[in-house]
Formats: structure tokens, sequence, C-alpha cells
């Protein structure tokens, strides 16, 4: 048992990241994170949601991105490092004061969401396996979600450079998919696609503004989720005040067109409200269009593109917990580095074995939003606020990277993401005295900030630091 009543060095076999990924891979690194189980399992409720109207969800989720998009590169480029988001929060509060707690919160959450992700894509794999091969039992499905992730585990047990290499293949098989699905679409084209409300753009403001704009852009922002990938992976990226803005949006702008070229190929050939009720549409539009071999062959690429995905994912997160941990904020034996590979196994297999056994305890529905609730309020609030902070401490002059219309895309991103988080519907039933509550995501992803609360004071009273000792 590690001793916690001090601050300990980082362990002996800790070693510092290298420097070895290149703007292709690690462009590839957030594609794959971006372009997993998502668009394939929320293109039917985006549509169910929107009705005709579906294409401006993903508009609205893109549009989101792209100014989220902004403070990501900025924070990126200017501290690049491993860990991403837990250091920026740390700079941007204060090292020694509030930012300790800001960035504890969200190092606490990344144990738990992080899984989540891991499950939720390990459980959409299941779902399409089940197109190729019947599950009838309630265990088969759970039998492929866990070993998937065991596999991944298995897979990034290895150097760096290795890793990036492997992510290029794999973003491979994305682009083939991507490409195969939009080409279909556009041979095939039978059903009229609009851009626009059935009353033009004088309708816009009440279909932007509705409840089904809100509960789609839920599901649409889940799938954008990744572009950011590469600053987790801050301190193993080669130039990164240049390549880490330019990763970010080339992803983003790569990914919108495919999706929107994705869902308008999908409307194209099958009608939105048949669409809406199908549970493997990928498959479901192969089919339509070349039969059932090539549809099977379709979903064993959307396999590929799901893998893909959760190997970028499990990748970029197990660097938080190492970056927490060799700062002195976290429980030390995360700081130790592979003796040979040069990575962070530890955390790495923290985070896999924890997200094998949320495979085995959830479904799919019951994480989506759950993890958008978990990460909003400290991850991408708080990371907006934290750049206003910065630049009033630290100044402009010598970022390498600095967000054009300064400070709008900060006010539009908290304003966006806080309405995000208010149109979340779903929830869990818990038992209470005898009868059944619903208790919403945002509830419970308050509840695990209060908690995170207790504990890290707890931590930092064995540790003698602040709040109970003046700042270092």
């Amino acid at each position: 048992m590690p001793n916690l009543s001090s601050s300990p060095p980082p362990a002996p076999d800790t070693a510092p990241l290298r420097r070895r990924l290149g703007l292709v891979q690690a462009t590839a690194l957030n594609m794959i994170d971006m372009v997993g189980i998502g668009p394939f399992v929320t293109l039917p409720l985006v549509m169910g949601f929107m009705g005709p109207n579906f294409l401006l969800a993903w508009v609205v989720g893109a549009a989101l991105s792209l100014v989220d998009g902004l403070i990501w590169s900025e924070l990126g480029a200017t501290y690049p490092e491993a860990g991403g988001s837990y250091r920026f929060l740390k700079l941007a509060y204060g090292e020694h004061t509030w930012g300790r707690l800001v960035s504890f919160l969200y190092v606490w959450q990344t144990l738990v969401q992080a899984p989540l992700v891991v499950a939720s894509g390990a459980i959409g794999f299941a779902q399409y396996v089940g197109y190729l091969v019947p599950l009838p039992q309630w265990w088969q499905p759970k039998l492929v979600s866990g070993t998937v992730v065991l596999l991944l585990i298995a897979l990034l047990y290895r150097r760096i450079e290795e890793v990036g290499r492997l992510g290029v293949l794999l973003c491979l098989g994305v682009l083939a998919l991507m490409a195969w699905l939009i080409f279909g679409g556009l041979t095939h084209a039978t059903q009229p696609v609009s851009w626009l409300p059935a009353g033009g753009v004088g309708q816009l403001p009440g279909v932007l503004l509705s409840v089904a704009m809100g509960q789609a852009t839920v599901k649409t922002i889940y799938s954008y989720l990744g572009y950011y990938n590469v600053c987790h992976l801050g301190g193993e990226v080669r130039e990164p005040h240049k390549l880490i803005p330019r990763s970010i949006f080339l992803s983003i702008v790569g990914i919108m067109a495919l999706y929107l070229l994705l869902n308008w190929s999908v409307g194209a050939v099958i009608p939105w409200q048949e669409a809406a009720r199908s549970e493997f549409i990928v498959s479901t539009f192969v089919e339509r269009l070349y039969g059932p071999l090539a549809a099977k062959a379709a979903t064993a690429l959307v396999l590929w593109v799901a893998f893909a995905s959760l190997f970028a994912v499990l990748l970029g997160y197990s660097r938080i917990p190492y970056a927490a941990a060799a700062d002195g904020e976290f429980l030390p034996v995360f700081a130790r580095t592979h003796p040979t590979k040069h990575f962070p196994h530890v955390s790495l297999l923290l985070l896999g074995g924890v997200g094998f056994v949320f495979s085995l305890l959830f479904k799919l529905g019951e994480v989506i939003s759950a993890i958008l609730a978990m990460r909003i309020l400290v991850q991408f609030v708080g990371q907006a606020v934290g750049v206003v902070l910065l630049r009033r401490r630290r100044g402009a002059a010598g970022l390498p990277f600095r967000m054009p219309l300064y400070p709008l895309p900060v006010l539009v991103a908290v304003a966006v993401w806080l309405w995000v988080f208010a149109s979340i519907q779903e929830g869990i039933k818990v038992a209470l005295l005898g009868t059944t509550v619903f208790v919403p995501f945002q509830v419970v992803a308050l509840l695990m900030m209060g908690l995170g609360t207790v504990v890290f004071l707890l931590w930092s009273r064995r540790l003698g630091r602040w709040p109970f000792a003046p700042p270092r």
C-alpha cells in the first residue's frame, strides 16, 4: 500500500514520455476517437428527435466542436503536456490553491467516465456483432464486449510510436467505411433531404431552440467528442505548438464533412421515419443497396471502426491519471511507466480493467447521456472559464496559438455547453424507502462532484496541503 501521508517523489521507474507523434498520426488518433460506434447508433435517434430536420442537429454539434476546438487549441499549444485537461485546469485556477481541487475533480471523474466511454463503445460493438451472429442469451453480448476491452489493453501495451502507426492503419478502415456509405447514397439517392425546415430560414430560430434539438444535440455532440484527444497526448507530440491546433481542426472539419454526407446519404435512400426505427442502420442501408452479403461486409467495417475508436479513447485517457500522479496530486503508483516501452502501464491497466467491468454491467443507452452530464461542468465549462483566467494572469503576447475574436468563442462555448447540460433528459431509477425515485444525470454529476470534493479534502488534509496549510 503506497504511503499517502506525504507527497512522495515520482516512482523510480517513472520516465519522461517521448515526443514521437507527427501530424498524420495525431490527426488519425483524433479521428478514430471521434468516429466510433457513436454515429452508427445515434443516427436513428437523432432522426427520431428531429424528423426531416435531422441534418441541423449534426450542424449544431459540429459548430459547438469548432468553437470548443479554439479553446482546446489555445490551451494545448501553450501547455503541451500529458494529461490535457488535468494540466489546463490546474494552471488556470491556481497550481497550489483552487486549481488543485478542480483538476482533482477532473481526474476523479475520469476514473469513472473514461471506463464508461470505453464500455459504451464495447457494448455498441457487441450490438453490431448481433447482426452477423445472433446473440440471444444475455451473457453472449457481454462476453463479446468484455473480450473487446481485454484485446484493446493488449494492443495498447506497447511503445507510443508503434501505437501511432497502428492508429493510422485503423484510421484507414474508418475512412474506407465512410467513403463506401457516402458513395452508396450519392449513387442511389431516391428521397429528398432538406437542409432547412419546411418553412425556410424563417423557421430556423424555433427549430434550433426546441426541446427536440437539445435532445438531438446531446447525441450528436457525443459522436463528435474526441477532437481533443491529441491534447491528452501532448507530452508525446512533435512540435506541439503547431501540430496540436492543426490536428484538432483537421479532425473536426474532416469528421463534420463525413457525418453530414453520411446522414444525407442514409436519408436519401431510406425515409427518415423508417431509419429512426432501425437497430442496425448501416447494415440496413447497405443491405437495401447491395444485398445481405455486402451488408455483412459493412457491418464488419463498423466493428473495425468501433474498435479503432476505443483504441484511441483508452490511449488518451490512460495519460490523465498518470499526469496527476507524476505531478504529486494522485496515488504515486499511477506515475509509473513501463521500464522498456515507456508508457503509463498502471493507468492503462486500471482504466481498461474498470471499463471491462462496466461493459458487463451497463446498457448502451444508459451511458451516453451520463458521460456528457459528468464531463460538461468540470471539463468543458471549466476549461472555457480557465482560458479567461489564464489570459488575465499571464497575458496573450506569448501564446503560440490565439483564438480569433476572443472572448466571443468562450462565451458561446459556455452558453451552448450549459444548454446541452440542461437538455439531458435521461437519468437513473433508485429504490428509496420502498419507492422508486428518478434521479436525472445532472444530479448524479453534481453528486459525483460533491463526493470528489470530500475525497480531495481528506487527501489534502492527510498530505498537509491547501486548504489545510498555506499554499506552497
